[in-house]
């Protein structure tokens, strides 16, 4: 895999950058396109591809979409892959867009996982403030007063 990078990204974009991640990933930067491709080895003879949105200011947002590739040195059809993978991510990224489902292939989208994970319901209740307590406590004193005033 590690003579695949390079060509790749010149094939997908003029203007790029190739580095690799302290895990073996290597990333591949469309600064001009505002999009990045990762690479990871998958297995044996496999690939898994990643894309996203590079952000204002250079920072790389979440990955949008992810296949799992054959590695067999056919770099035109990893490049569709990446495209298409691409082309997917920039739907996406588009307002008033939805993205297409994902084909069958290994293809998700991960950006509509639920905010827990494992189901868990951890943080169920974020965002609630003392509201809610002081609707209760005035409303017993309410009915408080109002059984005083009935038996008193």
């Amino acid at each position: 895999m590690s003579d695949l990078p390079a060509p790749l990204a010149r094939l997908l974009w003029r203007q790029h950058t190739v580095y690799r991640e302290r895990g073996g990933t290597v990333v591949i930067r469309g600064e001009d396109a505002g999009r990045w491709i990762s690479l990871t080895a998958h297995g044996v003879g496999r690939v898994r591809v990643r894309t996203g949105r590079i952000l204002d200011g250079g920072t790389t947002a979440p990955a949008r979409a992810e296949t799992t590739v054959p590695l067999d040195g056919d770099i035109a059809r990893l490049a569709a892959c990446c495209r298409a993978l691409l082309a997917e991510t920039a739907d996406a990224g588009t307002p008033g867009t939805q993205a297409p489902a994902p084909a069958r292939g290994g293809r998700s989208r991960l950006g509509s996982r639920s905010g827990s994970r494992n189901g868990s319901r951890k943080g169920f209740r974020r965002g609630r403030s003392g509201r809610g307590t002081t609707v209760l406590v005035c409303a017993a004193v309410v009915v408080g007063l109002i059984a005083a005033s009935m038996f008193g």
